[in-house]
């Protein structure tokens, strides 16, 4: 059965990740670039200072609200986001796009990452502008709203608004068992397995039970306990790697001459033909990347629109730092950290070290910590994916709630406990292969509602800066609907 699914999935996966679709995810980050005038480096100082910057001047970014109040703070909803794109995604992730593209994935990984900054940016601004709230005082917003609210309004766009917003929800309640429940807990438990001997049907049933707490408490006990976690399990890894690569800061120069080499052809990567590892690299690269910061998929969306914001390019700069953070830093550490190491044939781009996934960045730290190494990356694929289990739970429970309602959100919950179980016993090359599918098909309705609704974005953005950073008394755009963000 699961070699049936295993083939069929092959096939899926193909088509879903073929040339059109990264056409896609990049030409729509390439899009939003253009219409926002290059925003993430025009106004590079203002965004940073009004998200990494404000969290340390401005206290009502990190407030909570009040127990009567649905909403999070600002800094919660990018902890919760944080905490779903930061996972395996910048461990194995980073590694798999080494082994099978060389070191030349890593520069389509950023310039994935560069694009994919509007193309959060967007998905947020949108995610607030058509945000409403439920029967229990929560904010809902995510890409089914903006398709049903924003293309469904356009005229002749009514039923085509409506048909994608399910798919997508559809797609979305998938991928949050895969991406986000199945592939993260089967790392989790083959690192407890190799690096502590901890059988996988023990780290199951632990994993079950404390994300079940965690979960069935909804986004204010999630947002509470990924503001704790994401914070520090960033640091504690971005402090690990730094140190690995500041030891080998003589290879700098080899690993940045290998990341363009290999990106451009100008090497083959893993001794294949010089066409087949551009391609490769290309391919791998994107694939990686996108699952990694997931921007153009429209999940992180979900949990942004839960914030207590009213300016939609507020928190809409809060994705462009997400997608940052989570590439531009650690991702691109992983790859240092690896690269840096003598585990990779920087001229050919072979790894020549037997290991692979997470085992290879543990080895990266083992050239330096020894046999701690391991443990200390094992460690980090448990915090990693944890949190994006629990920020996925939040993505899922969004989509469920779309399609069945709010009362029904208790039974998606339960079942997505249970998954956990599943994923810690599953094949790890089906849950990845199933995460790449369910995650290519869930951006393609998303895309689509980013594209159809591009010029609200540019008027929403163009709005704000008249207001905001040219001083221009101008009617703010926070809204679709006037009973909403007052």
């Amino acid at each position: 059965m699961l070699e049936m699914i295993a083939q069929v999935n092959g096939v899926i996966n193909n088509f879903v990740w073929g040339v059109p679709m990264l056409v896609l995810l990049v030409g729509t980050g390439i899009l939003m670039t253009c219409l926002t005038k290059v925003f993430q480096l025009s106004h590079f100082r203002f965004w940073m200072k009004h998200t990494l910057g404000s969290i340390f001047t401005d206290k009502h970014i990190t407030k909570h609200t009040g127990e009567d109040d649905r909403s999070i703070s600002q800094f919660q909803s990018l902890c919760t986001a944080l905490a779903a794109t930061i996972g395996t995604g910048n461990i194995v992730g980073v590694a798999s796009a080494l082994a099978a593209g060389g070191p030349g994935a890593i520069f389509w990984m950023w310039i994935v990452a560069f694009f994919g900054m509007m193309t959060n940016y967007s998905e947020n601004v949108l995610g607030i502008y058509y945000r409403r709230k439920n029967s229990e005082g929560e904010w809902c917003g995510g890409a089914m709203y903006y398709l049903r609210d924003g293309l469904g309004s356009k005229k002749g766009c009514k039923q085509i608004g409506a048909f994608l917003a399910v798919l997508f929800s559809s797609f979305c309640l998938l991928a949050s068992f895969g991406i986000g429940n199945m592939s993260q807990v089967n790392s989790i438990a083959g690192n407890m397995k190799s690096a502590f001997g901890i059988p996988t049907v023990v780290t199951g049933v632990v994993l079950m039970v404390m994300a079940g707490l965690v979960i069935i408490g909804g986004i204010k006990r999630i947002a509470s306990v990924t503001e704790k976690l994401v914070p520090f399990m960033a640091i504690i890894y971005v402090v690990g790697t730094l140190i690995v690569f500041i030891a080998n800061i003589d290879q700098a120069g080899a690993v940045f001459t290998a990341i363009f080499k290999g990106a451009f052809g100008m090497k083959a990567a893993c001794g294949g033909i010089v066409g087949s590892g551009v391609k490769m690299a290309v391919t791998w690269g994107m694939k990686r990347g996108v699952f990694s910061n997931e921007a153009g998929l429209g999940s992180s969306v979900m949990v942004h629109s839960s914030s207590n914001v009213k300016e939609p390019v507020r928190q809409g700069m809060w994705g462009i730092f997400e997608v940052f953070a989570d590439t531009m830093i650690v991702c691109t550490l992983t790859a240092f950290t690896v690269l840096s190491s003598g585990l990779v044939d920087l001229e050919t781009g072979k790894v020549i070290a037997e290991s692979e996934g997470s085992a290879l960045v543990g080895e990266a730290f083992a050239t330096l910590f020894g046999s701690a190494g391991p443990a200390f990356i094992a460690f980090a694929i448990l915090l990693f994916a944890f949190s994006t289990v629990l920020g996925w739970s939040h993505y899922g429970t969004k989509a469920f709630e779309y399609l069945f309602g709010t009362k029904a959100i208790i039974v998606y919950r339960l079942i997505f406990i249970v998954f956990i179980f599943c994923g810690a016993t599953m094949s790890l090359d089906l849950a990845w292969d199933l995460s790449d599918t369910f995650n290519g098909l869930m951006a393609i309705p998303n895309l689509i509602g980013v594209i159809s609704l591009s010029p609200i974005v540019m008027r929403i953005t163009s709005n704000y800066v008249k207001r905001h950073m040219k001083g221009e008394s101008v009617e703010p755009m926070l809204s679709a609907f006037e009973d909403e963000n007052v």
